[in-house]
Parts: structure tokens; C-alpha cells; sequence
């Protein structure tokens, strides 16, 4: 899944935090959707203007960002 084709960060837009498709919905908020229970029909639901590819990207583009991250030695 290429994420850069879902995933947008615009200044001025949510505090230019990735959003979805340029929409006000951002990956976090995504995420924490689903971290909380929610089910990917439930976001859905909810909102209209998300596809499965869209949830689908979030979790490519947490996924990367972790992979990402820098590790500090013990």
C-alpha cells in the first residue's frame, strides 16, 4: 500500500498533521478509533467520506513511521 497516495499534510490544515485525502480527518484521529474498539464499519458509519483504503493507509503510515523512529541504545 502506497500511503503517500492517501495521506496528505497541509499547512494550516489540523495543525499540519496527516490528514486523510485532504480531508480534516486526520491519522491520529483514525487510529485512535480503532484503538479505542471501534471496528473499521463503525468508522465508516461515522464517516461517509472515509473509504477502507483510506483506515488501510492510516495503519501504512503508522507502520512506517515506526519503523522510522530512531532507537536510543541502553
Amino acid at each position: 500500500m502506497n500511503y503517500q497516495d492517501y495521506i496528505t499534510i497541509e499547512p494550516g490544515k489540523r495543525s499540519s498533521k496527516p490528514c486523510i485525502r485532504g480531508l480534516r480527518i486526520t491519522v491520529y484521529d483514525v487510529l485512535d478509533y480503532l484503538a479505542s474498539g471501534m471496528t473499521e464499519d463503525e468508522i465508516l458509519d461515522d464517516f461517509p467520506d472515509l473509504t477502507r483504503e483510506d483506515i488501510k493507509a492510516c495503519l501504512a503510515f503508522a507502520a512506517d513511521r515506526e519503523r522510522k523512529l530512531m532507537t536510543i541504545p541502553a
